[in-house]
């Protein structure tokens, strides 16, 4: 008599495996909005296919490298809670003016409290699903985002706690680069949830009406 196969148990994710999937998000969060806001040319970019679809990533190496050290800071600190909030802004090259913050708040998923049942774990395609969906949304804000008609920077900037490691000479104190209040407009974008972390997106842009 053959043994009868089980189906195998679905393990909840690890937090390692919860901060590569964060840390794997923010780099092409990132991208996506650096090529939908044109702060690159178009012609910097190649197509790749990931969280089945296809989605765009920068292929200047000296923007890589950078990305790239950013990201592997991020992933340690993720590693250790020491992040609570990383933010892309937009800048005129000209005037220094902020004109874009997309903040990325990061908390961590509580248990139920009172509860002594555990949550089953979330499968990883209902992960990868709800990322898709902030993706795509950052891809449509080009229809309501102002028009940017000149040339602009952007700037990565870490909100950690004051435990974090802080390496000095990659990472120093800045402005926060904030949007005056009373020609900032915000819209929330979608988020999405580990078993670990849960990550809540948001635009604000400068608006001149």
């Amino acid at each position: 008599m053959a043994p009868t196969k089980q189906a195998p148990t679905r393990q909840a994710i690890t937090l390692k495996g919860s901060t590569n999937l964060v840390t794997e998000f923010f780099k092409y969060a990132v991208n996506t909005i650096l090529f939908q806001r044109g702060v690159y040319p178009e012609d910097d970019f190649h197509m790749v296919k990931k969280y089945g679809q296809t989605v765009l990533v920068t292929q200047d190496l000296a923007l890589e490298n950078y990305l790239d050290k950013i990201l592997k800071q991020v992933n340690k600190w993720l590693l250790t809670g020491g992040v609570t909030q990383l933010v892309l802004a937009i800048i005129s090259k000209d005037t220094r003016t902020p004109l874009e913050r997309w903040v990325f708040d990061i908390n961590l998923v509580e248990q139920p409290a009172g509860s002594s049942e555990v949550p089953p774990p979330k499968p990883e395609s209902e992960i990868q699903a709800e990322i898709r969906y902030i993706l795509k949304q950052i891809v449509s804000t080009v229809t309501f985002l102002p028009i940017m008609d000149e040339p602009t920077v952007f700037n990565i900037l870490a909100y950690t706690s004051e435990s974090a490691d802080i390496p000095a000479d990659e990472w120093v104190d800045t402005d926060p680069l904030a949007i005056e209040a009373s020609k900032s407009q915000q819209v929330k974008l979608r988020s999405f949830s580990t078993d670990v972390h849960r990550i809540e997106a948001m635009v604000a842009y400068r608006y001149d009406g």
